[in-house]
């Protein structure tokens, strides 16, 4: 392998400057452009003053709202009368009406929660005892208030008359003379097939399947299978079939907006392509009229059709026909614009009318592309109909802001979002493989 002399090498220099001469602007733009991105980044930590947003952010109560998603807690009261300690539950407690769960128990005056392994609470009209991993804790309880007896440890904290017991995951205790409010927690969704109001609640898997397939009649009007479907359906906690059908509004009110967007787009994108419609007036209003409908976001047409129409579907589906007529029109005209002419010319050739012209010479370059373009757009929608639902155009999305506002009930939250998260998996999927087919046949047309 021959080396190359000092000539050859300064031959090649002044043969390519470009490469071995450049400018100092030129060497040194990779470096210019990381340092600006670096400052820009920098610029916007200080405007919106990250570092003290993350700093003073609630994390402990996000925390707890995480925890919500996919464990429950329940709220019994040791309650003090007299010389005795009772338990009470609130009324429309998960444990249904009359509660007695195996974690508490009541004897002699005296209740005892258990914790698992995290501990116990014990407690008696006078005196409370909690046991914390092996650490114990004793309170004595007077007039002006819970008196811990000797030192803090830091899973208890004292304020004021209240002594509050972390037990972490597991729950906690808070200790005042009147009462102990307990909350006790546990991991899933509680009453998510029936609720207590149900004959088949608090049942085994093989106690239902066996009254369902050959027990005697609960209702004589209808059979166990109907009564068992009836009661999920009709969940009273969990909401099923109010939950499902605002689901499949939402898929209606996608479908059925791309449609009507499709349908209206596609007469008005042969207008505004110029090489279809060679008339500047009509290519400009139709565009100008593509250009009106996109720049209104889908949630402002949202908000103004549930002002014209209430709220409801009607709202959704006049959302995303309105906004998706203008996005699909443009991508329609310029994808029209783009055709290649020599399959038009040979169909103009033969002495075809311009409707045949274009229905042989366009249509089937465009077709694919088009049907592949709307299915993506009613992919997208199945998303977007959850966003504008939530301002009130109906489906899923009103119902989840609702369960959100509340502040509540985040398993509701939880199964909700899993649900849409679910559909619009399934939708990609289906949409995906429709383009696909589309223009794997579309090439192969060519």
């Amino acid at each position: 392998m021959t080396s190359l002399s000092a000539t050859q090498l300064a031959e090649i220099e002044n043969r390519h400057p470009d490469v071995f001469r450049r400018s100092l602007l030129k060497r040194y733009t990779p470096l210019l452009v990381a340092l600006g991105c670096l400052l820009y980044v920098v610029y916007c930590w200080w405007f919106f003053s990250i570092g003290a947003v993350i700093g003073g952010g609630q994390w402990e109560r996000a925390n707890l709202y995480a925890r919500q998603w996919y464990s429950y807690d329940l709220r019994p009261t040791i309650r003090f009368t007299g010389t005795e300690a009772k338990i009470t539950y609130p009324r429309y407690s998960p444990l249904g009406n009359n509660p007695s769960p195996e974690w508490v128990n009541q004897a002699g005056g005296r209740v005892t929660v258990d914790f698992g392994s995290s501990g116990s609470v014990s407690a008696d009209s006078k005196r409370v005892t909690v046991d914390h991993r092996g650490e114990t804790l004793t309170m004595v309880l007077e007039p002006d208030g819970a008196k811990p007896q000797g030192p803090m440890p830091g899973w208890a904290t004292l304020r004021e008359d209240e002594v509050k017991v972390d037990f972490g995951f597991a729950g906690e205790a808070r200790i005042s003379p009147e009462r102990v409010s307990i909350s006790r927690r546990f991991m899933g969704w509680p009453n998510f097939v029936f609720d207590p109001n149900s004959p088949f609640w608090g049942k085994s898997f093989s106690e239902v399947a066996g009254l369902i397939t050959s027990g005697e009649r609960i209702k004589p009007e209808m059979s166990n299978a109907s009564l068992a479907f009836d009661n999920i359906w009709n969940n009273s906690q969990w909401q099923h079939g109010d939950v499902w059908t605002k689901l499949l509004q939402t898929i209606v009110m996608a479908f059925v907006g791309t449609l009507f967007a499709s349908l209206v787009a596609l007469p008005l994108a042969f207008m505004a392509a110029r090489n279809i419609t060679p008339n500047f007036f009509a290519n400009q209003l139709t565009k100008r009229f593509f250009d009106f409908l996109r720049s209104v976001d889908m949630l402002i047409w949202a908000l103004f059709f549930t002002r014209a129409f209430g709220p409801g579907p009607l709202a959704g589906i006049s959302a995303i026909f309105f906004t998706d007529t203008g996005t699909l029109g443009k991508v329609y005209s310029e994808t029209l614009e783009n055709v290649d002419d020599k399959q038009r010319e040979g169909v103009r050739s033969v002495g075809a009318s311009p409707v045949v012209v274009q229905r042989f010479g366009v249509v089937p370059q465009v077709l694919p592309v088009f049907l592949s373009q709307a299915l993506y757009f009613w992919e997208s929608n199945t998303r977007s109909a959850t966003i504008i639902g939530a301002v009130g155009a109906g489906g899923i999305g009103l119902k989840l802001w609702e369960a959100m506002r509340t502040n509540s009930n985040w398993a509701n939250v939880a199964y909700m979002v899993l649900l849409i998260l679910i559909v619009v998996f399934i939708f990609d999927n289906i949409s995906n493989a429709l383009r696909r087919r589309l223009m794997d046949g579309g090439n192969a047309g060519h």
